[in-house]
């Protein structure tokens, strides 16, 4: 298996790990006596008070986990990332907050809602009603990680990642050695590959029977895998790896090729 899977699997790992924690740390916060009954019932007293203090901020962590997580399902498990966003983000149209349309943003905020007198409050929702969707959040994150390990995960985009550093190196030396024109069609080559690659990784395709970059570029963007910023960046490559295509045009100049070169390098790490 290739050094990047392992890397990837491991880094996953890692991920699950910080999840489990913060899990519990979730549940520290909400629900700290019957937590911390149930640590000294498998700790003892003073083994829980270790492990309590050991847990992390649930607040302070959790959007990097979220941010690292998302990253990764849309990778390995594409069809459940909305399921996984949803999780965290409440509805945009909520007439009432309920037990049941409590997510974690409100959590974050610290939103309490109750009904009832200043004498006599009954709690609606409040941080505890966080607690299963970050468990669901947690469990699409280890179906990713199982998915992962049954050789589901097309293993295409981990060799197809090893060709690219190699192509991005070539292209480096063309354009040190003065070849601009060369390393910018590299490029373009690189880009349209990984293109249709994530086409193919969401299940969408393109009307057109040979589409170029922005063909591609442009089904991506009407099917929500990219955003507005990420389309007029790859539209811009693509402006310059015209430029390199085209003889009769102006030459590119070496810092469009730097450019185009860093550029696709962000392309593949952030596009997928």
């Amino acid at each position: 298996m290739s050094k990047k899977f392992d890397k990837f699997t491991a880094e996953l790992d890692d991920l699950i790990k910080q999840g489990d924690s913060l899990h519990m740390a979730i549940q520290y916060d909400c629900l700290p006596d019957e937590f911390r009954e149930k640590a000294c019932e498998n700790l003892g007293e003073q083994g829980a008070e270790t492990f309590i203090k050991g847990l992390p901020d649930f607040k302070e962590e959790y959007q990097a986990w979220y941010s690292e997580a998302q990253a990764v399902i849309k990778q390995v498990f594409p069809e459940r990332l909305s399921d996984f966003r949803n999780y965290f983000e409440f509805p945009r149209v909520r007439k009432d907050i309920t037990f049941q349309n409590y997510m974690i943003k409100d959590y974050l905020q610290g939103l309490s809602i109750t009904r009832g007198s200043a004498w006599e409050k009954q709690v609606i929702a409040d941080g505890s009603a966080a607690i299963p969707e970050f468990r669901q959040q947690l469990s699409i994150v280890k179906a990713a990680r199982e998915k992962l390990t049954s050789s589901l995960l097309n293993l295409k985009l981990i060799l197809q990642a090893h060709l690219f550093d190699s192509e991005i190196s070539g292209a480096r030396s063309l354009a040190k050695n003065g070849f601009l024109r060369a390393a910018g069609a590299i490029c373009g080559v690189i880009i349209e590959k990984h293109l249709h690659q994530t086409l193919e990784s969401h299940s969408v395709s393109s009307r057109k029977k040979h589409p170029g970059i922005s063909d591609l570029n442009q089904v991506l963007k009407d099917n929500d895998v990219i955003d507005v910023p990420q389309w007029r960046f790859i539209q811009h490559l693509a402006d310059i790896r015209n430029l390199c295509d085209h003889a009769k045009g102006r030459e590119p100049k070496a810092e469009e090729i730097d450019d185009l070169l860093s550029g696709v390098e962000k392309v593949l790490k952030t596009v997928f």
